[in-house]
């Protein structure tokens, strides 16, 4: 039986294999998921081993990875929201598209390119990678910041470019080609998007909803799933035939439908494709690595992405560094440092109509794809070259330091805990002294009336210039466990006289301040627990005695574990904590001659209330 040729089971085993090895690695070392994916894809592709030998093949199978991604970060951009943000995406994606364009192409011409094909290369190389991106930003958890947001309204902006850039390489084919085929009217391109854009507006505002409708009632979940990726890979490939992206087609799709009842059904069902297709585009780059054009070139190769990306990177350092901190400069710089997807696009185009030779395109193409692997090194280097960028006190707006404050009361750290304990006290006109050590959350509550200092209060002089010395009360609300731990040992050391009343963590906290000697703790969320609880209790058809004598034995039950665990570790009192499984008693292998005896009148009080409660278990 002949071995059939393209993609067969033993490769599909081996390249998840590969992801499941490379990427975990990668990330285990800080590098990233995108760069495990190329790397793996490198070593299974032609170059090395051999095991993919058309990673072309696949890698147009892979780009619906981008249609998925692409159709859920638009499901997550609301019409009204992509509207606050056109200024991001017509200003500062123009802009930094043109200087970075303006000086690749510079470059290239240095490099002894024809004008017409540094112009190309140069436009290429300034559109980022969408994918890399994205991912490199969702798993950083800065998609949402202001930060993230400029990136995407940049990438949304690179998108809709690649249709001039298409009709531009169509003029220059025409006037410089060698291409037989003659090139589509500029007006004909630019009417067949505008028409694309049209009909999917047009399907996402009338007929998507009343078709989920139906598929609801009278389909299954499976039917739902093919449905939603109809609708994404529809959209993609109406948009296609219009000279746009396919992943602009989608974006455009998720837009539409960000507000429609089904949204949250349509993610849901996207998403396990999205993933799985994603990992296998970054395989496929990875596979597309031509070592051998690497080996031959390698000068041109190398020098390449050297001046490529520098320039690049200065071009968009300067763009963001118009209004934007150097922190941010250096973040957008290390994203988009890289040349993306759609430079395969016009790189393919300008070489199927002769604007460039083979070997040019093969080279330019390797520079995309080695810019590409190197993204999660430049943020990694970016990262540690970032400065702390949190705001300085002295010249903060409406924040002042503590100093020579003199209250009755000093509150340490004045978040959502610290905020609702104050209450009562000023509702008692009793004064208090606050001091916190955010900046942002210092400003923030001088909108709302209060008078919060900036102060580091697990520091000797920070306290006493808080009036911690005179100060009747010391309120510890840190939101750190350790913080807390430092200041209590302070205060216990330096201002013996001073009551502390601690904001506890957890069961852990709570016992190392009983050891500590404060006077009062409460863990953080114990007592709105309990409320929680007696709510249920109350909902379920308890009366309101039944519900709070019930809390009111869980508060002393809790109690009673709390000392034993303080004297004889976290897994004394075991019996009094309620569980849903029953749990064996332990039992010595040898029995004691003598019985237990009580040390004090609190322990046989315990000792009392187990004994009692065996008893009624056995009963």
């Amino acid at each position: 039986m002949a071995e059939p040729t393209g993609m067969g089971l033993g490769h599909a085993v081996a390249l998840l294999a590969a992801a499941v090895v490379a990427v975990p690695l990668f990330k285990r070392f800080g590098l990233g998921a995108v760069l495990g994916y190329l790397a793996a894809g490198l070593i299974l592709g032609p170059s090395a081993l051999g095991v993919v030998r058309e990673p072309e093949t696949m890698l147009h199978v892979a780009e619906i990875g981008i249609v998925l991604f692409l159709f859920i970060i638009g499901l997550e951009m609301r019409p009204a929201r992509l509207w606050s943000l056109r200024r991001e995406i017509f200003g500062l994606g123009a802009v930094q598209v043109m200087t970075c364009a303006v000086l690749l192409t510079g470059a290239a011409l240095l490099a002894g390119l024809p004008w017409y094909a540094a112009v190309i290369a140069g436009f290429g190389f300034a559109l980022s990678s969408t994918a890399i991106v994205m991912q490199l930003l969702e798993e950083r958890n800065e998609k949402s910041g202001p930060a993230g947001q400029r990136v995407v309204s940049v990438l949304v902006f690179e998108d809709l470019s690649i249709v001039p850039l298409l009709a531009i390489v169509a003029a220059l084919a025409g006037a410089y080609g060698t291409a037989v085929e003659a090139a589509r009217p500029v007006w004909i391109t630019i009417g067949s998007a505008v028409a694309a854009v049209a009909g999917v507006y047009v399907a996402g505002r009338w007929l998507v909803n009343p078709l989920f409708r139906l598929l609801a009632r009278y389909g299954g979940r499976e039917v739902m799933t093919m449905g939603a990726l109809v609708v994404v890979l529809g959209s993609a490939f109406a948009v296609s035939l219009g000279g746009l992206s396919m992943a602009m087609g989608a974006f455009l799709a998720g837009v539409l439908l960000s507000e429609s009842t089904f949204r949250h059904q349509l993610e849901a069902d996207v998403e396990p494709f999205r993933g799985i297709l994603l990992g296998l585009f970054f395989l496929a780059i990875g596979m597309s690595l031509d070592l051998a054009v690497v080996v031959r070139d390698w000068a041109w190769v190398l020098g390449g992405v050297v001046a490529f990306s520098a320039l690049k990177m200065i071009g968009v350092y300067a763009v963001a560094r118009l209004k934007q901190s150097h922190g941010e400069g250096l973040l957008r710089a290390a994203l988009m440092g890289e040349g993306g997807e759609f430079a395969f696009v016009l790189y393919a185009t300008a070489g199927a109509a002769g604007l460039f030779d083979p070997r040019m395109a093969a080279i330019l193409s390797a520079m995309v794809i080695l810019s590409m692997a190197l993204t999660p090194v430049r943020l990694f280097i970016a990262d540690r070259l970032r400065p702390d960028e949190a705001l300085d006190p002295d010249e903060a707006d409406g924040v002042d330091r503590a100093a020579n404050l003199r209250e009755r009361v000093l509150i340490i750290g004045f978040g959502r805990f610290a905020q609702v304990v104050a209450q009562p006290l000023l509702a008692r006109d009793i004064d208090v002294s606050i001091i916190d050590m955010d900046v942002e959350m210092i400003q923030a509550a001088g909108k709302f009336g209060f008078k919060v200092y900036y102060g580091d209060g697990s520091r000797l002089d920070v306290l006493r210039a808080s009036g911690a010395e005179g100060a009747e009360t010391i309120l510890v609300c840190v939101d750190k466990p350790e913080a807390a731990d430092r200041i209590v040992e302070l205060v216990k050391a330096e201002f013996p006289l001073t009551k502390l009343f601690v904001r506890a963590y957890d069961r852990g906290h709570s016992i190392r301040l009983i050891n500590a000697g404060v006077e009062f703790h409460i863990r953080e969320t114990f007592e709105s627990a309990l409320a929680f609880g007696e709510h249920v209790l109350k909902d379920l058809g308890f009366s309101e005695d039944e519900a709070r004598e019930t809390i009111e034995d869980v508060r002393r039950r809790d109690e009673e574990r709390l000392i034993l665990q303080v004297t004889g570790g976290p897994q004394a009192g075991r019996s009094l904590w309620r569980n849903n499984t029953s749990t064996p008693q332990p039992e010595p292998y040898v029995k004691p001659r003598r019985e237990a005896q009580a040390l004090n009148e609190d322990a046989a009080e315990v000792m009392t209330a187990e004994e009692r409660e065996r008893q009624q278990e056995e009963a």
